[in-house]
């Protein structure tokens, strides 16, 4: 078993992502959505000690829905997302 350290490779570069930000965002709202719909489909996962479960997706799809807004924008941070 050696201890010396290896050698940095600073010549290692990620793999392109080509999948598009807004997209990811899309399908998480898209997701948040489905969540929601659960949720009030199903009556005990609402009832109870459960009836703050609605909001989560709610907060899910409206967070989701303000990145969204602001990668649709384009301007600043979000101009290459």
């Amino acid at each position: 078993m050696s201890t010396a350290p290896r050698p940095r490779d600073d010549d290692v570069h990620p793999p392109e992502v080509t999948l598009r930000t807004i997209t990811l965002v899309r399908w998480g709202i898209l997701g948040w959505v489905v969540v929601l719909a659960v949720v009030l489909a199903v009556p005990p996962l609402r009832s109870g000690e459960r009836d703050w479960w609605v909001w989560v997706p709610v907060a899910g799809a409206v967070l989701g829905a303000l990145g969204y807004a602001y990668l649709r924008r384009g301007k600043g941070n979000a101009a290459e997302a």
